[in-house]
């Protein structure tokens, strides 16, 4: 069975297996306290050019969102996403369930239009009701979005400043930020994230790493951010396993090295899709490719292949995602060819 379901189909890279096994049998302090973490933040915080900001090792994507969402919100605030966001459709409410609403705006290839983020934010401004709502205090976007799109420089420039003249932050989900990074179409690179939005996380779980994610704060987090991660399960008292996997990412560059394995490895999959006259829902520069199946012949190809079914098209026709991976290759590019 081939699996295009997913970018974590994959276990870790090499080297952090190695890295890990290596380090093994060292006796290190918990819940990050350790040199690994230690150096994996500082690690990061050259990378991103902020060497004043904060870093912190969290376990996964839904706990990452879920906590450092709340710990931006006050309690009777809620956040703006798009009616796609990864938040308000793919995390079970999580966000929710720590008390807080989650806006949802029409998404437009996945992503946020700063006009209608205006539109909505004066709205509520000048509605005489507004003390009896819940208040936005937070704008949410995924980089890549869920459709595997990516904003350009400018766009997130506009957002940022639009939640800024309404007194929101500006928060990006970097699950899969490698990926987008990585691309050709990015007109932005790391070290412009801290200019770009207020709060953003990279993602280990689907670029390499077994689990993890870095939230990086470019001015300082939050207050007790350290508590709030623990309160929300999002803390790992063996905290050297987040700390070794990111010193190693963050070492001679290789997360954005085998990033770009899965960018030109989707582009060797849209050139087979196109090959085969099966038709795209959307343009995406990134690891995540839409295209449009018959149903019938979409149920053949899913007992050799796995891909994941995203949305009805019409009567006979579905919208799936094949994703590729940091680990995938031309081998199973060509396979996929020859089943299809």
């Amino acid at each position: 069975m081939l699996l295009f379901r997913c970018d974590y189909a994959e276990g870790a890279h090499p080297e952090i297996l190695r890295r890990l096994a290596e380090t093994n049998f060292e006796q290190m302090e918990g819940y990050g306290s350790d040199a690994y973490s230690e150096s994996a933040r500082q690690k990061i915080l050259n990378a991103c050019g902020c060497p004043g900001g904060e870093v912190f090792l969290l376990s996964g994507g839904t706990q990452t969102n879920a906590t450092v969402i709340s710990a931006l919100l006050e309690e009777y605030q809620g956040v703006v996403a798009v009616d796609t966001g990864h938040i308000n459709v793919h995390e079970s409410g999580a966000v929710e369930y720590t008390g807080h609403k989650v806006f949802a705006l029409p998404q437009h290839d996945g992503k946020m239009d700063a006009t209608e983020l205006e539109a909505f934010l004066t709205s509520f401004d000048e509605d005489p009701n507004k003390d009896h709502m819940v208040w936005p205090g937070l704008v949410y976007i995924s980089l890549p979005t869920e459709f595997g799109t990516i904003y350009s420089r400018s766009e997130l420039t506009e957002l940022q400043s639009v939640a800024h003249r309404h007194g929101l932050l500006l928060f990006i989900d970097g699950a899969r930020l490698g990926y987008a990074l990585a691309c050709d179409a990015a007109d932005f690179g790391l070290e412009d994230m801290k200019d770009l939005c207020d709060a953003f996380y990279i993602g280990g779980t689907k670029v390499g790493a077994l689990c993890g994610e870095a939230v990086v704060f470019p001015k300082g987090g939050p207050r007790h951010f350290f508590t709030i991660v623990k309160q929300h399960g999002a803390l790992l008292a063996k905290g050297r396993l987040l700390g070794v996997q990111f010193d190693t990412l963050f070492t001679d560059n290789l997360y954005l090295i085998i990033a770009r394995n899965a960018i030109d490895r989707a582009g060797e999959l849209v050139s087979v899709l196109k090959e085969k006259d099966i038709p795209f829902f959307l343009e995406s520069p990134t690891n995540q490719q839409f295209v449009i199946l018959e149903n019938d012949y979409m149920n053949r190809l899913a007992e050799k292949v796995g891909f994941d079914i995203w949305q009805p098209h019409d009567a006979t026709h579905t919208v799936v995602r094949f994703a590729t991976s940091w680990a995938s290759t031309s081998g199973q590019i060509e396979a996929l060819s020859q089943l299809l």
